[in-house]
């Protein structure tokens, strides 16, 4: 069962609410996903599922999906999946606090619509190179190994 969890942004604690059920399904599935395609890369590591990771020296989050490299535990990819009911922390404030830090990478996935938000780093902040829904495909060039189906991240359970 999920518990609620703090985070520190830019030096203001929030209490983040227990995630649902649709959002550890998609949470679980998508770091089923990712664990089993860098299980080969020595340089990158999985943390568990709302891992606190320090962005900046008063900004600590629990992305639900951290991947960092093992060199320096620097995070290089955040997911965060979308609650329905705290939104705005995710789809802003958070945004806001990974392009400051500079994220090489950031994906959005949304149970709402069902789609997926892939934003790169630039020189001018992160930059959407892409809204994914249905029959498309997430996939990452720095995960050769990674491939998944939008429509299965979303699926129903059974």
């Amino acid at each position: 069962m999920s518990q609620p969890y703090e985070e520190l942004l830019e030096g203001d604690s929030v209490l983040r609410l227990a995630p649902g059920a649709r959002h550890e399904l998609v949470c679980g599935r998508l770091h089923g996903l990712v664990a089993a395609s860098v299980a080969n890369f020595a340089g990158t590591r999985l943390l568990p599922a709302r891992s606190r990771v320090q962005l900046a020296h008063h900004t600590f989050i629990c992305p639900d999906l951290a991947l960092v490299t093992a060199a320096t535990g620097k995070l290089w990819l955040a997911a965060e999946v979308v609650s329905s009911d705290d939104h705005h922390a995710d789809t802003v404030i958070k945004k806001q606090l990974y392009e400051a830090a500079k994220l090489p990478r950031l994906w959005m996935l949304d149970p709402r619509y069902d789609n997926v938000e892939v934003y790169h780093a630039h020189s001018y902040g992160l930059i959407l190179r892409g809204i994914l829904t249905g029959p498309e495909r997430l996939t990452e060039k720095l995960l050769p190994e990674f491939e998944l189906g939008v429509a299965d991240l979303f699926r129903a359970a059974g």
